[in-house]
């Protein structure tokens, strides 16, 4: 390890910041943990450009730790919609309530309790330290990694144990001395991965800009920088097809509430069957008893029958997932009237009111598709 650079590195950063670092960000400069804290989960694995829209509205609809610990899930989670990466709301609402139960409404200042909250691990309890208490704590996140890997050259995959904890004393080795340069130095590191030491086109691979680390990189000066970090071979992402029942009685339509740890966890959808690999033939129109055996096991068949009788095939929606890809066929049902719902997660959903329902996108976007609901009732 360069001790010249290990030395200098965070006074170099900072002043890199001050004349390039990205500025007027609406979480930046706050000091509130509450509000640290929803900026950094909201920012994981979620663009800026969409979090500088949806975290002042987030804010708005919850402003204290109290008020986001005290609103109902659905509701979190209705506001969460579009985002993805559904568990981040229900953390949010879980460590909120524990904020709350635990530590009387505040947060702790030390990152080790910060990462026993739930949702918070140890580069975002860093982040909360470094932002609203001046801890001297460092963050780890993959903007870092990349950059911490070129700088030192260091080889192998990151999500190897012994790689990792090579970067974590790295990361903790450059921080600054003083406890203040913590806030700017915290958000200089992010901005420095973000924008001049990306993955794809970092600044010392053109001749526009300078990288204030041209002559210590030791991954510029080797040619490495885009071998470094290592990266695994990600396997293909399997295919799978499920059938969706979209069920319109008059006004209402058929809502069904995901299971917490599924997919869409906790979020209302349309009745489905059960995933399959993808086959490349498909049904043209299944029998309805079927459909509701698969889809609404628990329910009977036979009533439903009854009153549901007209069945139209719908627009078939593919959704990429992380890891996995999904067909879903939409099956139109149309009900003469609405039977008597014993399932709590099954629930009649007023068109009007859909803006309450924490709905996966693809699903928002179908029904206003369709038309059964106004784009507004949707938004709100």
């Amino acid at each position: 390890m360069s001790k010249a650079l290990t030395a200098n590195f965070s006074e170099k950063l900072i002043a890199w910041h001050a004349r390039s670092g990205r500025s007027g960000l609406p979480w930046q400069g706050n000091r509130d943990p509450y509000a640290v804290w929803v900026s950094e989960i909201m920012l994981q694995q979620t663009q800026v450009a969409t979090v500088l829209e949806r975290y002042p509205r987030f804010m708005k609809r919850f402003p204290t730790v109290k008020k986001l610990a005290s609103a109902d899930i659905d509701e979190v989670l209705a506001e969460w919609a579009g985002l993805g990466y559904y568990s981040r709301a229900r953390n949010l609402h879980a460590c909120a309530q524990q904020v709350m139960t635990e530590f009387a409404g505040q947060f702790p200042s030390d990152p080790i309790l910060l990462e026993q909250l739930k949702g918070i691990g140890r580069s975002t309890a860093g982040a909360i330290a470094a932002f609203a208490f001046h801890e001297r704590a460092p963050i780890l996140d993959a903007n870092v990694k990349r950059i911490l890997a070129r700088l030192f050259a260091v080889e192998g995959v990151i999500q190897e144990k012994a790689v990792n904890d090579r970067l974590w004393s790295l990361a903790n080795d450059l921080l600054p001395t003083k406890a203040k340069d913590m806030p700017v130095y915290t958000q200089a590191l992010m901005d420095f991965g973000a924008t001049w030491c990306t993955s794809r086109k970092p600044v010392c691979l053109s001749d526009e800009k300078k990288c204030p680390f041209e002559k210590e990189c030791q991954a510029s000066r080797s040619n490495q920088v885009l071998d470094l970090p290592q990266k695994t071979i990600k396997a293909k992402s399997p295919e799978f097809d499920c059938d969706m029942l979209l069920i319109r009685s008059g006004n209402s339509i058929l809502l069904q509430k995901r299971p917490s740890k599924a997919i869409w966890g906790g979020l209302w959808s349309l009745p489905e069957t059960p995933w399959v690999a993808k086959s490349a033939t498909r049904k043209n129109l299944p029998n309805l008893k079927d459909l509701i055996q698969a889809a609404l096991p628990d329910e009977r068949p036979s009533a439903w029958g009854r009153v549901y009788k007209v069945v139209n095939q719908g627009p078939q929606i593919k959704h990429v997932f992380t890891h996995r890809r999904l067909w879903m066929q939409i099956w139109e049902v149309s009900a003469s009237r609405s039977l008597e719902l014993e399932n709590p997660n099954l629930r009649w959903a007023p068109l009007s009111q859909l803006g309450r329902y924490g709905l996966p996108q693809p699903i928002k976007i179908l029904l206003q598709g369709l038309s059964l609901a106004r784009g507004d009732d949707l938004k709100n």
